[in-house]
């Protein structure tokens, strides 16, 4: 029999075929809140808030496709990585749940919200995009280091990226963990996961969405500007920001606390208000070390 509470890192075969590494912890029947990672990350992104996230919660971190321990298929349109998490979803009957996403993460959970709003109940974007095709550094920097790159990738690169998401001092043995992570991910993948962003085919559908939004967001992202807080408080009629003064991209590397806290605050407000609950479900458990 499942244990009601529990931690557990595993992979789940999708009906589509394709396997997804989890970390899961927490009450069956809690409310179900998944996390997914920025590009070129995976499950562990998540790891600085992992032992601080409410116990009676039932918490995903996901490794997305081509990410991770993830299987790495051909295609990663934010369609294509948006119906594996809502493969994901229904296996472990997770509707409603709560979907939090850092940065490419965030832009999944909107295309997610977008294609099955049945899932969601509400969503948190960390260092979340409007848009990304209007971001000529980031297409230039698709073009040339990224269209350049070859398998292994290389030590530098993955460094420059990650060190590229931060403000602040970061703990030098999780920042190593990350470049790990991150030279994990095979060039095609870097490549077909930034066309897949840069495509921004979430954009239109934003107006659609009429659930919960939180945006967290670091006065020093050096990626998304203000003005895309700003586009999407306007086409998100529930969106509220919570700014992270002199904090980077990765505002749940650099504060994971104050993070937390204001996730919590985030989800118990929606409990208050009379949240949908779900019926807890059994599922198979294949543990491994987390």
């Amino acid at each position: 029999m499942t244990r009601p509470e529990f931690t557990v890192v595993r992979r789940v075969a999708l009906p589509n075929g394709v396997q997804l590494e989890i970390a899961e912890q927490g009450a069956r029947d809690g409310v179900p809140v998944v996390l997914l990672h920025g590009i070129t990350d995976s499950r562990l992104s998540y790891e600085p808030m992992w032992q601080q996230l409410p116990k009676h919660w039932h918490t995903i971190a996901v490794s997305v496709r081509g990410h991770g321990e993830s299987d790495r298929p051909p295609h990663y349109a934010l369609a294509d990585i948006a119906g594996d998490v809502a493969l994901l979803a229904e296996a472990l009957q997770l509707q409603p749940m709560v979907v939090v996403g850092h940065s490419m993460g965030a832009a999944v959970a909107m295309q997610l919200a977008i294609d099955r709003p049945d899932l969601v109940r509400a969503l948190v974007g960390i260092g979340a995009f409007a848009s990304f095709g209007d971001k000529p550094d980031l297409r230039a920097y698709r073009d040339t280091e990224i269209e350049a790159l070859r398998d292994p990738i290389p030590d530098g690169v993955a460094r420059e990226f990650q060190v590229s998401t931060l403000a602040g001092p970061l703990d030098a043995t999780w920042l190593e963990m990350m470049v790990r992570e991150s030279r994990k991910v095979p060039a095609r993948v870097w490549r077909a996961a930034f066309d897949g962003l840069l495509a921004d085919s979430f954009c239109a559908g934003l107006p659609t969405l009429t659930m919960p939004v939180l945006l967290l967001w670091g006065s020093a992202d050096a990626f998304v500007p203000r003005a895309d807080q700003d586009r999407l408080r306007s086409v998100l009629p529930a969106a509220e920001l919570q700014v992270y003064d002199g904090v980077g991209h990765a505002v749940h590397w650099e504060q994971p606390t104050r993070v937390t806290q204001d996730l919590q605050r985030f989800v118990d407000a929606l409990a208050a208000r009379g949240a949908p609950r779900r019926s807890p479900g059994l599922v198979a458990e294949l543990p491994r070390s987390h």
